[in-house]
């Protein structure tokens, strides 16, 4: 058996340019953090007494004789990608719901790709992890979603990461002092909206409005360069990250009207009537995650205001994508 471990993200500042669209025309970047909540996938050779030579256990159950007969479109894809013709199978575990904002396709993607790229006696390398699952969903499954999540689950870390005309990517780790990145980590809160969503019908209408907000996402993406230099100040204060949260989060809902929601706004505002200084809802929008910063002091007056909604604590990874398991079979 073979068991990988790969995080989740937040993704801070910059999301929108990650697109193909937007980047191979004018370059993107992003600032995100994994966390330490995880997708693991599990493999094992499937013995040839079965009469299906398949199997896959996510939300649901596949048994089939073929890869081309499996539904879930990662699993099939990447089994044909890697050309795995032996009985398979795959058991995904995950921390966090799927479909709510934190990158959990591109997660189970890569995590995929990396205990099969084991299985079959090889090592991967995390550029070529991320490369290879960015191909997997961009260019095979033609899923419209950015890059910035496989590169996050492979990397793992606090990252500033860039996206370069040529289709390329650069992924620099953001090296602060250590009691800063405590507090920005101490700083933040995330709450579960209680809504799921496909992710790719959010994007496709954030897509389908990238030309006409060329100006907007630029913005977006001055942020990087402003909350990179926030915390690499020796005095800088932290509080304004969370303002650039908020200004972020007012960008971000100018893209599509998909975005926020009723619902969603009243979980905003209560957050920062409570004390948040600024957040964002993680992911194209529409529900999901939201992560807050807010000071120690007001954060017991926003666990108050919003404690109908599930507080998931966390903190930031360092590793990224791993077998943690690794006992291959003859």
């Amino acid at each position: 058996m073979i068991v990988s471990r790969t995080p989740f993200r937040i993704s801070f500042f910059g999301g929108g340019t990650d697109y193909p669209d937007y980047y191979r025309a004018n370059g993107g970047e992003v600032l995100s953090t994994s966390i330490n909540k995880y997708c693991y996938i599990s493999i094992r050779k499937l013995p040839p007494f079965f009469e299906h030579k398949f199997r896959v256990a996510y939300s649901r159950i596949e048994m089939t004789s073929s890869v081309e007969e499996i539904e879930h479109p990662s699993v099939r894809n990447v089994l044909k990608w890697l050309n795995v013709e032996t009985g398979t199978e795959i058991q995904h575990i995950g921390d966090l719901p799927a479909r709510s904002g934190i990158g959990s396709s591109s997660s189970f993607t890569v995590g995929l790709l990396n205990a099969l790229s084991a299985q079959q006696g090889r090592y991967i390398g995390k550029g070529q992890l991320a490369t290879q699952a960015i191909h997997i969903e961009q260019g095979l499954i033609k899923e419209p979603v950015g890059s910035q999540d496989q590169i996050a689950a492979a990397y793992g870390g606090l990252n500033h990461i860039e996206f370069l005309i040529d289709g390329s990517f650069k992924v620099s780790p953001i090296i602060v002092k250590a009691d800063l990145r405590s507090r920005l980590e101490s700083n933040l809160m995330m709450y579960f909206t209680g809504v799921t969503r496909m992710s790719s019908d959010y994007s496709s209408a954030k897509i389908r409005n990238i030309s006409r907000r060329e100006t907007e996402l630029a913005q977006m993406r001055r942020l990087v360069a402003d909350a990179l230099h926030i915390l690499r100040k020796d005095n800088g204060d932290l509080d304004d990250f969370g303002r650039l949260l908020h200004e972020n989060w007012q960008l971000k809902k100018t893209l599509s009207d998909k975005v926020t929601s009723p619902h969603l706004e009243e979980i905003y505002d209560m957050a920062i009537a409570a004390g948040a200084i600024g957040g964002k809802l993680m992911g194209a929008g529409g529900g999901g995650f939201f992560v807050f910063y807010v000071p120690p002091a007001k954060q017991g007056s926003v666990k108050q205001a919003l404690s109908k909604l599930v507080h998931v604590p966390f903190q930031f990874d360092n590793d990224g994508s791993n077998i943690i398991v690794y006992q291959p079979e003859d």
